[in-house]
């Protein structure tokens, strides 16, 4: 089977040539594309998930030999969350190769975050089974680059921490609001304001809901750490 142009151009980026290149095809195909001879990316998806998970475990273990279990979870989820699968996603261009069905592409799917998250991680599936693990372990620490070495503690359960701030001192949840949206359907930015019942606030804009709530999480508690508790 002889790949495509756009997915011989996406095989070069990833730094990997397919023996199986239906492999390939078959990550880069989401369900809505999918028919009777065609198979998605779903289950591929599954499994390169957990490729992803064992090659992150090990990094952070070797790169950092005297944190503890909770001092490694947080990185360890914000390593393997889908918008980071979908940031490396954007910059390997895997947009572009995706195939869609009709809908999807109208809706702009390309850059939709949790379909190049799904496909990110299929694509690391379809390097491993196409040539082990070592090979996919290779691509994921040349892809994921610096992120490994500079992930923050805290940069997945700032939501997390605020709520058990708030639940140590009698509060109740902080609340979230959504002030406003702009940008394109297919790219939009979303700025949000987390508030605690006793008044302090905090505000973030990204190109998501959760990340935007994440980031006002994030900012308030840098506000918190400044201020009497």
């Amino acid at each position: 089977m002889k790949l495509s142009v756009d997915l011989q151009a996406l095989s070069e980026r990833l730094g990997h040539r397919f023996e199986r290149p239906e492999l390939l095809v078959r990550a880069v195909t989401h369900s809505s594309r999918a028919g009777i001879n065609r198979e998605d990316n779903q289950r591929l998806e599954f499994l390169g998930d957990r490729v992803l998970g064992l090659v992150m475990a090990e990094a952070l273990l070797a790169g950092d030999k005297t944190a503890s279990e909770g001092q490694l979870a947080p990185r360890f989820n914000a390593l393997v969350r889908k918008e980071t699968c979908a940031d490396v996603a954007r910059e390997i261009e895997l947009g572009a190769a995706l195939k869609l069905g009709r809908s999807e592409m109208l809706s702009g799917g390309r850059r939709k975050l949790a379909l190049l998250g799904d496909a990110m991680e299929a694509v690391i599936a379809a390097v491993y089974l196409d040539a082990g693990f070592d090979t996919a372990k290779a691509m994921v620490l040349r892809l994921w680059g610096n992120r490994i070495g500079s992930v923050e503690d805290d940069s997945r359960d700032a939501k997390t921490a605020l709520q058990e701030w708030a639940q140590a001192r009698g509060m109740p949840p902080p609340s979230y609001v959504e002030l406003s949206r702009d940008g394109p359907d297919h790219a939009p930015n979303f700025v949000i304001s987390v508030r605690l019942e006793n008044g302090q606030s905090a505000e973030a804009k990204a190109g998501s809901k959760r990340l935007a709530e994440q980031a006002a999480a994030k900012a308030l508690l840098r506000g918190l750490e400044k201020s009497p508790s």
